[in-house]
This record gives structure tokens, C-alpha cells and sequence, in this order.
């Protein structure tokens, strides 16, 4: 399964660059081609711990694989911890985020590319 930061929930939809913050989480599941969406509100006006609570939303949620703008350090080292892979993309839909994955064309983060409260 592969969660991917949304601005609507939508798959048409623009991929959100804010990982913690973002405004919905759509969950991929590429066996069944299916999506399940995530309502991200409670966090997104979080004084802090978004990416840290975003992070075990997505691991909650049996996620193998996360695609966003960005990642903080803490959501980082969530989700590296639970063996999540990291992929970083922009100015993009869902769905043409999900089409990048597939054909291994996402940079795959190995760190947080951003500051915590970013």
C-alpha cells in the first residue's frame, strides 16, 4: 500500500507538499487498485508532532510506501523506524505521483528534506 499527501483526496487531484500538514492522506492499494482517503485535519493545525502523528497514522494504516513534497526530520525517522520507504515529488497529481513510482522515477529520500515545523 502507498500513501500519498494530498490537497483534496481526490486522485486527479495535487499531490500536498506537506507531509505532516497535509490536508488528506489517499491510501494506494496497487493489488487491488483501490483508494481509501484519510482525513488529516486533526494535524494540520497541530502546535506540533504533525509529521510524528501523521507518520503513525500511515503505519496504522499497514503502508509500505510514502509519497510527499516534503518530510520532516521527526516524520522521517517514524516512518524509517517502521521500514517505510520515502519518495519525494512536486507540482504533481496523486495519480501521476503514483504513475512516477511505478516506473522508478521518484527520488527516494534517505533523510528529512526539510526542518521540523516546516
Amino acid at each position: 500500500m502507498i500513501a500519498i499527501t494530498s490537497i483534496d483526496g481526490t486522485i486527479e487531484g495535487g499531490l500536498d507538499e506537506r507531509f505532516g500538514r497535509a490536508k488528506k492522506i489517499i491510501l494506494y492499494d496497487s493489488e487491488k487498485q483501490n483508494i481509501n482517503v484519510i482525513d488529516n485535519k486533526l494535524n494540520m493545525s497541530a502546535s506540533q508532532g504533525a509529521g510524528i502523528q501523521t507518520a503513525q497514522n500511515i503505519i496504522d494504516a499497514g503502508v509500505k510506501v510514502v509519497i510527499s513534497g516534503h518530510l520532516g526530520p521527526n516524520a522521517f525517522r517514524v516512518l524509517n523506524a517502521a521500514g517505510i520507504e520515502a519518495f519525494a515529488a512536486s507540482n504533481i497529481t496523486v495519480k501521476e505521483a503514483i504513475e512516477a513510482y511505478r516506473n522508478g522515477k521518484l527520488i527516494k529520500l534517505t533523510g528529512s528534506d526539510v526542518e521540523g515545523h516546516w
